[in-house]
């Protein structure tokens, strides 16, 4: 059985919660700051040399592009298929400013390819709406093989015209 408390005897008193909660507001304030003085690069951000820094602020010059773009004569190819049926196309290739000239020259070799392979091209994967990303790529890779690797970045489709 359970014996009567004594008299002497007093209950346990309650902890006191303050010492946590001061605790928990610490922490959220120091993990704030701390993040605060990463994020914004107050420490642990990469080292810098003083004298490029400076340089870096006082001379800024414009950057010129680096690419060019020669155009490519609009073409009109007869489609096989139905009465009367024609491709407009029209195109630019994107190029290394160095390159400008050089591509220039092989411009005709370019069309040439350009128009056979559009020639051979049948008029069901022309009308595909997904037709014209792969067909691009096909012929940027036939120029990139003509005038040769690095000449050319890309081709931009200006034109792409049934009727």
């Amino acid at each position: 059985m359970a014996e009567p408390e004594a008299a002497g005897e007093e209950t346990p008193k309650k902890k006191s919660k303050l010492p946590i909660l001061i605790g928990l507001v610490l922490m959220l304030l120091l993990g704030g700051g701390g993040f605060y003085a990463v994020y914004s690069g107050m420490i642990l951000a990469p080292a810098h040399p003083e004298g490029a820094a400076a340089e870096e602020e006082t001379h800024v010059e414009p950057t010129e592009p680096k690419i060019a773009f020669v155009a490519l004569d609009p073409m009109v190819i007869s489609l096989p298929e139905g009465p009367a049926r024609h491709l407009r196309f029209s195109a630019q290739l994107e190029v290394p400013i160095l390159k400008q000239k050089e591509v220039e020259l092989l411009k005709p070799r370019v069309m040439d390819v350009l128009n056979g392979f559009l020639r051979a091209v049948e008029v069901k994967d022309l009308e595909d709406p997904a037709a014209l990303l792969r067909l691009r790529a096909q012929m940027l890779r036939r120029v990139q093989i003509v005038v040769g690797e690095g000449m050319v970045n890309d081709l931009l489709v200006i034109e792409f015209v049934m009727n």
